[in-house]
């Protein structure tokens, strides 16, 4: 991490001469500019100048096509300029990326400098303060996975993400081994995150050919968000500065495991200071704290799924038998189920194991803050936790099976119209039924390899 005056010596030094401004779109990818060093620190960085951007970064799909539907940036109203204000505690070296350092944005209006509320960095920082109006911080953490392939980006490309090499040729789960082989292009995640100021715990093998899992530190529920973000660009930088390809698809190929996003999260005291889950004579050692934030996530889940699964393939992962879950239940250490309570003292937490790689963390963890609160506000009870196979459990509720079915279900919440706000809740939506509505507009290989000859 870098104070603006560490970055001033170092742009002196000419050991940075680039700063990526950037902010996260809908889809959690950055977008932004490369500003000099120089201009950075002596306007950007002491208020006297500012970097724009146009807001129809905010209303478009993951192929930066212009999307009908949104009221906040269409183009009766001209596709105008917001402003990215740089949140100057986020400000890090990059250290893959030579002489350049990173400052994540906050958006604003250009002309009254009011936050944009739509941004999913607000769309979270407006669900934690919520959680503080209440007392209350939140603690986070994002596992996430990927597959590691041998082809660059063009080359996958080129072969039309079909018929890749994974890096490995059998299942590395946990395996020493076999990670070995891959430990020159892991360790340069690993060491570049640490370098970037995130800390990392572990890398490990996941359960396919090529799969990994990389887990950076948990932190507050914003913190983390960012972290998730960065670690998941630049594991795709680093990848193609070594010629490779990595995947965060929630499913890049039906026949396989997915790639999941686990979400492990906590409630805390105002100060972030101490955990508020444990009860050393409560049921399963709950609080009252932990039950109602529990049942809040299991009364959401629902219809907050599309937050934790935006695309047409995020559905594919949640199949049974696969680690993915179908069932929305909740048990102690049970990999079956959408949640699972681990940990002890002050490390008690609930994993949602919901989420797919592909979301974007700051919807995710808004989602997660709001079902929890609609728990704890409404002292919601979560039953007693399931015991035995959860793919199997007929008693259970289930996520749903498609998009269609989430957008449904997400358009009925009560509780995202409310605790996101209608014109956010709207623009979420329209975001959700667009992505619909794109899928619609194309013939897949599926339909032509079934229909060109046969039908």
């Amino acid at each position: 991490m870098l104070t603006i005056g560490q970055l001033r010596d170092m742009v002196e030094r000419d050991e940075i001469d680039t700063v990526l401004v950037v902010f996260p779109d809908l889809q959690g990818r950055f977008m932004g500019k490369r500003v000099m060093g120089r201009f950075f620190c002596e306007h950007v960085a002491a208020g006297e100048g500012s970097v724009e951007a146009c807001n129809y970064l905010l209303a478009v799909d993951v192929d930066m096509t212009v999307l009908p539907g949104y009221t906040f940036a269409n183009w009766d109203l001209g596709y105008g300029d917001f402003s990215c204000r740089p949140d100057m505690s986020t400000l890090r070296l990059v250290p893959w990326i030579s002489k350049t350092a990173l400052v994540i944005c906050d958006l604003v209006d250009e002309e009254t400098g009011a936050p944009i509320e739509v941004s999913p960095r607000r769309v979270l920082q407006r669900q934690l303060e919520r959680a503080a109006a209440l007392g209350l911080s939140v603690m986070a953490g994002t596992e996430l996975e990927f597959f590691l392939f041998r082809e660059s980006y063009e080359e996958a490309s080129a072969k039309g993400y079909t018929n890749l090499t994974p890096q490995n040729d059998y299942i590395l789960d946990y395996h020493i081994l076999q990670t070995t082989k891959d430990e020159y292009l892991i360790r340069q995640i690993r060491n570049g995150m640490e370098g970037a100021g995130i800390p990392v715990e572990f890398s490990k093998g996941e359960a396919e050919h090529g799969q990994h899992e990389l887990n950076v530190r948990y932190a507050e529920a914003l913190t983390m968000a960012d972290r998730h973000t960065i670690y998941k660009n630049g594991a795709k930088e680093i990848a193609a500065l070594n010629g490779q390809a990595l995947t965060f698809m929630a499913k890049y190929e039906f026949a396989k495991v997915g790639s999941s996003c686990h979400i492990h999260s906590s409630v805390w005291d105002a100060a972030g200071e101490r955990s508020l889950m444990w009860d050393e004579h409560g049921s399963h050692h709950m609080s009252d704290t932990f039950r109602w934030w529990m049942g809040g996530l299991l009364h959401t889940a629902q219809e907050l799924s599309w937050c934790f699964a935006p695309y047409v393939n995020s559905y594919k992962r949640w199949q049974p038998g696969s680690w993915a879950p179908t069932a929305v239940g909740w048990g102690r250490d049970n990999r079956t189920l959408g949640f699972r309570v681990v940990g002890h003292g002050q490390g008690y937490r609930v994993e949602s194991r919901i989420p797919g790689a592909d979301v974007n963390p700051y919807f995710a963890l808004a989602a997660t803050v709001a079902g929890g609160l609609h728990g704890i506000e409404n002292k919601i009870e979560p039953g007693e936790p399931y015991q035995g196979n959860g793919y199997e459990a007929t008693e259970l509720p289930r996520l749903p099976a498609t998009l269609v079915e989430a957008i449904e279900l997400f358009r009925r919440s009560e509780v995202a119209r409310s605790a996101f706000g209608v014109d956010v809740f709207e623009h979420m939506l329209n975001t959700a039924v667009q992505e619909w509505s794109s899928f619609n507009a194309v013939v897949t290989d599926w339909e032509r390899r079934r229909g060109f000859e046969r039908l």
